[in-house]
């Protein structure tokens, strides 16, 4: 275990090098901060942590910087989440708050955390098996060719085409859409098959075809594959950061343009706390130069996204964490009152 005063010392550390860019050495923490100890015993204590990995020395004669194992520990123990200003929240409530659907949200919330944290913003559409049914809407558009519109409590609007085994009448689409919304409205995605699976039974014979057709439609949409679906912004803030990555920023942005990729780093969409993962935590190995801040979004306390942001190990945590957060509380807002 370190001792207060060397977590201090990281600490310092840490804000010095995010702060100026540059390898910090003791006489310089020693100016910038009150650790009230002399210099000789802060070199000890940078000493120490450069023993136990905290901290390295990047050239002969240089300060220290972190490692990803001393910004680990900074983020665990050391970093409060920096909170929003009065301003700054009311800002992100009014771009949010004109969004007209859910792309434009995702749009706006992409564009919002990539100017706010000046890092990448990957954003995650709320994912379908963890929706609930909103309303299911039936239009007729010929005698036999219907429009299903699946509305999810998210906003998620999706539509489809059905042709019909024979013509369905007016009266038979009233009876069916208002008896599938009275079983289906409200309830979870994954309880709607045993929900519905005996609705084509209340039908006359000759409209039996018809709703099963309808069903088998309905039943596709909410467990399609390609439900996963992310937006990314911000992309060109990581030519400010050159330096901080090795040799090139060419494989960051090759990940970048991987889906599976960047849905892993999100994480599982369920679970809503703050994740931040720092260089080699990240499995990619091409993002092993950057660290990732993600948290999850949603209605009603229940994730049901994720969204967050990648940028340099060398990141303001306490900033982006926060911004990382408010944006998200205000998206589950506008998500629970569209």
């Amino acid at each position: 275990m370190l001792s207060e005063r060397r977590l201090q010392v990281l600490r310092a550390i840490v804000q010095d090098y995010v702060g100026t860019e540059e390898p910090v050495g003791s006489k310089a923490l020693t100016e910038r901060h009150n650790l009230g100890v002399s210099p000789a015993t802060v070199r000890n204590d940078m000493a120490a942590l450069e023993d136990e990995g905290f901290i390295a020395q990047p050239h002969t004669s240089a300060g220290r910087i972190p490692t990803d194992k001393g910004y680990r520990l900074f983020v665990d123990r050391l970093a409060g989440v920096k909170p929003m200003t009065a301003p700054e929240r009311r800002a992100i409530q009014n771009f949010l708050d004109g969004s007209v659907d859910l792309d434009d949200v995702v749009a706006r919330t992409v564009r919002l955390l990539a100017q706010l944290t000046r890092q990448v913003a990957v954003v995650q559409y709320p994912s379908l098996t963890r929706s609930t049914v909103r309303h299911v809407e039936l239009l007729s558009l010929a005698p036999a060719r219907l429009m299903l519109v699946l509305i999810t409590d998210t906003g998620r609007v999706e539509q489809r085409l059905v042709d019909c085994p024979a013509p369905f009448g007016e009266q038979s689409l009233a009876d069916l859409r208002a008896r599938l919304n009275s079983r289906v409205a409200g309830r979870r995605f994954t309880d709607v098959p045993s929900l519905v699976e005996d609705l084509p039974e209340a039908f006359d014979a000759d409209d039996r075809g018809t709703v099963s057709t309808v069903l088998s439609t309905l039943l596709e949409t909410l467990v399609e594959e390609n439900e996963e679906r992310l937006m990314i912004g911000g992309t060109a803030n990581l030519t400010r950061f050159g330096h901080d990555f090795p040799l090139t920023i060419r494989p960051v942005l090759e990940a970048l343009e991987e889906q599976v990729v960047l849905l892993k780093l999100l994480g599982e969409a369920g679970d809503s706390g703050m994740t931040v993962r720092i260089g080699h935590e990240n499995a990619y190995e091409g993002l092993n130069s950057t660290s990732v801040v993600s948290v999850g979004y949603g209605s009603g306390g229940e994730a049901v996204a994720k969204l967050g942001v990648v940028g340099p190990t060398r990141m303001d945590y306490p900033g982006t964490m926060g911004a990382v957060r408010a944006v998200a509380r205000y998206v589950g807002q506008i998500l629970a009152e569209s």
